[in-house]
């Protein structure tokens, strides 16, 4: 009984297709998020530690 409810809408040959064929070359790590959350928390910082040097 379970054969037959796991077979009912699935094509003959259930297989797809590889979204990398073995072989193919990896795509490259993008980090171009990471200097702009470096730049802003950079940024913050230095207004920290502008406003404790001008008001003490």
């Amino acid at each position: 009984m379970a054969d037959t409810f796991y077979k009912h809408g699935r094509p003959q040959h259930p297989t797809l297709e590889e979204d990398r064929p073995r072989g193919g070359r990896a795509k490259g790590v993008k980090h171009q998020g990471s200097w702009s959350v470096g730049a802003i928390i950079l940024v913050i910082v230095l207004l920290v530690i502008v406003g404790i040097a001008l008001f003490p």
